[in-house]
């Protein structure tokens, strides 16, 4: 036989030999065993399935450890100048002091999608004391993930802790979603605990380089979400991610993985165990992405609405409500990618205004004050949202100032409207109105003529007052308060019954 043959032969034999060892005796024991007879025909075909098809899995497997992949400047095309200073600021002051310290998430993320971040997270080694000490401008906070705010400026960056492995250790509720979880550990351990593989992108402006453990940077370029670990796993640990899939996907132009995708119309019900507040971050963060309207169409396809917004479904089953919702989101995503500002207030205002708009008339039909009953229904359909999205009071407030203003509206004669377009909210009310022209609900010619009214100067809007119908109501005349001494003003001025000279 031939050197070479021999000694691919050889090689071959040694490879066979490592991948069935486990399966016989070790050779420093073969002379302490019974000899053994050779398998039959059937349990090498029983052997060789398992091994096809993964059924002997009660055999421990040793770890395999994820080397990252190091792509450099010219594959990435992240430059140091790209990044907020701030962040290169805390890296640095991070390095210098012996931790290490990255720029990681969405918006390194970002950046190599071409997109600009909206803010700026730093994953390091240092535990959050030892940040603490680092920045004097910065506090601790947060329970259930411990993380450092810290002020550069006018920026506030996100710092946390490399996050250990999930070992059955952290404090969960009874569905397994993590409560408690301030456990750390290593770079690649925190890496696995990311969600999904274009999250887990780690980008050190010292070198310009970005560490990658789970192929997100290909997962990216090749418009794909994937989940790192078990779906329905980590959906379980923190149900939002489910909803955060579905936001990514639209904002980046992903498709979801078929593995990540499957789980989640069937675990949606855990949504119901997710504080309100983390809801309405995540509904905001949905809602504000300049992607509102996918975003709301692929919430509905994954059986995910029913969590969030219980009243939604309702809306977008009416052709005028879906109407009405759809054009609110098409502009609020127009103005987003304007880079212009948008109010939460509005936007959930329209969300639910036609919920209102339905109290609002069966109460009125029910006999009581058009007022009463406008002001009663906003209850209403707030309350029962307060149970799913904790709308802070300020934005509460605002939604109720742009309701409230759209009967005012109506009332184009005396000194109503002068009093009316002097509100605060005068022009989100009138942004509001206007949407309302162009969804069909209200003629166009309402809004039309407050918008002429806001533009013209005090004459002409006196001339555009339209004349008070009916009668003119007489003044009441008001009683002067007698002074010190003065005889009783009810009698003007007679003496007092039974009194006089």
């Amino acid at each position: 036989m031939p050197a070479a043959t021999a000694g691919r032969s050889s090689a071959c034999a040694h490879r066979r030999l490592q991948s069935v060892d486990l399966l016989y005796d070790p050779p420093s024991l073969a002379g302490l065993a019974p000899a053994r007879s050779p398998p039959s025909k059937t349990a090498v075909i029983k052997k060789l399935l398992r091994k096809v098809f993964r059924l002997d899995v009660a055999r421990p497997q040793a770890p395999v450890r994820t080397e990252p992949a190091l792509i450099a400047l010219a594959q990435h095309g992240i430059a140091r100048h790209r990044i907020h200073p701030a962040a290169g600021k805390v890296c640095d002051i991070l390095q210098g002091a012996g931790y290490k310290a990255y720029v990681v998430g969405g918006a390194v993320r970002d950046l190599i999608a071409g997109i600009e971040p909206k803010d700026y997270d730093v994953a390091t080694s240092a535990t959050p004391e030892q940040v603490r000490e680092l920045f004097r401008r910065s506090r601790i906070i947060g329970r259930r993930f411990r993380i450092v705010h810290v002020m550069m400026g006018s920026e506030t960056l996100e710092v946390s802790t490399f996050r250990a492995a999930q070992d059955g250790t952290a404090e969960t509720d009874e569905h397994g979603r993590v409560l408690r979880d301030n456990v750390f550990g290593s770079q690649e351990e925190d890496a696995a605990r990311r969600d999904f593989t274009v999250n887990a992108l780690y980008y050190d402006p010292s070198n310009e380089t970005v560490i990658d453990y789970h192929h997100g940077v290909a997962d990216l370029k090749q418009k794909t979400l994937r989940m790192i670990g078990n779906p329905a796993q980590r959906y379980r640990e923190d149900p939002v991610r489910m909803l955060r899939a579905v936001r990514l996907a639209a904002k980046l132009g992903l498709v979801i993985d078929p593995q990540a995708r499957a789980p989640i119309r069937e675990m949606a019900s855990l949504l119901e165990n997710v504080p309100a507040a983390r809801l309405f971050d995540e509904m905001l963060k949905l809602l504000l992405s300049g992607h509102a309207v996918k975003c709301i169409t692929q919430l509905r396809e994954e059986g995910l609405h029913h969590g969030l917004l219980p009243l939604l479904d309702v809306i977008l089953e009416q052709p005028l409500g879906q109407r009405f919702v759809m054009l609110s989101l098409e502009k609020t995503d127009q103005r987003v990618r304007e880079d212009k500002t948008v109010s939460p207030g509005f936007l959930f205002a329209t969300l639910l205004w036609h919920e209102v708009l339905g109290a609002w008339e069966k109460r009125k039909a029910a006999g009581e004050i058009a007022q009463n009953a406008l002001f009663a229904a906003m209850d209403d359909v707030l309350d029962a949202q307060a149970d799913k999205l904790a709308i802070t009071r300020r934005i509460a407030g605002d939604i109720k100032d742009i309701w409230a203003l759209q009967p005012r509206f109506a009332q184009r004669s005396g000194k109503r409207p002068l009093r009316v377009i002097e509100q605060p909210r005068f022009r989100a009310g009138y942004d509001f109105l206007r949407l309302r022209a162009e969804s069909g609900e209200i003629e166009a010619e309402e809004a039309d003529w407050w918008e002429r009214f806001a533009n013209v100067d005090h004459d002409e809007r006196q001339a555009m007052l339209v004349p008070e119908k009916g009668p003119a109501r007489k003044r009441r005349r008001r009683r002067r308060k007698p002074a010190d001494g003065a005889p009783n003003a009810g009698n003007d001025g007679a003496p007092d019954e039974g009194g006089g000279d």
